[in-house]
């Protein structure tokens, strides 16, 4: 006779089933985890947003110093001065493609973020996900570590369509991100530089319509040192 007839083929029947049921109860477990914790970075916070766009803190020396030193540059410092106060208050479509490109070059070694701030399908309405981004990006830029400073919002898309839809695009949600800043923040709107720059610096190209390309790049231009993410 079989050692697995009758009650004893029940019994292992009922093991299995508790077991079949106790595996799916923990990949059940475990998925949710993955899911939540996915979920809780799609957006970014106000002391992330902070300490990127923190300028660097210059420890204080006597006497001698040792190790590599910053060097700066009066000339270019004073004709960045100059780029800046030419653009400040600007609307963002009056600026040429000369002015975006000086802009870019000036704020490529400044303290930096990239968020992926979607909009809503070909609108510059910021969607209803990526609020709570702009909210963090609005009391990051009225915290008293970065109380004085300028900042350029840069819009970006991904490539599909074409470079002047684009364009006009990433220049609406540019405006769009400064706008809720004003309004709901009372950031002054002579701090912050709007600058679209469409499909033509796309941050992965080798994905030209990768989400990642569609970004707002926030920019502290008031210090040289490109804030560590």
């Amino acid at each position: 006779m079989s050692i697995f007839s009758g009650k004893g083929t029940a019994f292992l029947g009922r093991q299995t089933l508790v077991a079949m049921l106790s595996l799916l109860t923990i990949g059940a477990a475990l998925s949710f985890g993955v899911a939540t914790a996915v979920a809780g970075d799609d957006n970014v916070t106000e002391d992330q947003i902070v300490r990127a766009l923190a300028p660097a803190k210059r420890p204080l020396t006597r006497g001698l110093s040792f190790g590599p030193q910053t060097q700066t540059d009066p000339a270019a410092d004073a004709a960045e001065g100059r780029l800046l106060q030419s653009v400040r208050g600007r609307a963002t479509r009056s600026l040429s493609v000369t002015e975006r490109e000086e802009i870019a070059t000036a704020a490529k070694d400044k303290p930096n973020i990239d968020l992926e701030i979607t909009f809503d399908y070909n609108s510059a309405d910021i969607s209803s996900k990526s609020l709570p981004s702009v909210q963090a990006l609005g009391k990051a830029l009225t915290n008293p570590d970065l109380k004085g400073s300028t900042f350029v919002v840069a819009g970006h898309t991904d490539a599909a369509g074409t470079e002047a839809y684009n364009q006009d695009l990433s220049e609406r949600r540019a405006d769009s991100i400064k706008r809720y800043l004003v309004d709901k923040y009372g950031i002054a709107g002579s701090d912050l530089v709007t600058v679209g720059y469409g499909k033509s610096k796309l941050k992965d190209p080798g994905n030209p319509l990768a989400e990642v390309n569609r970004r707002v790049q926030v920019v502290n231009m008031a210090n040289k040192t490109t804030a560590s993410k």
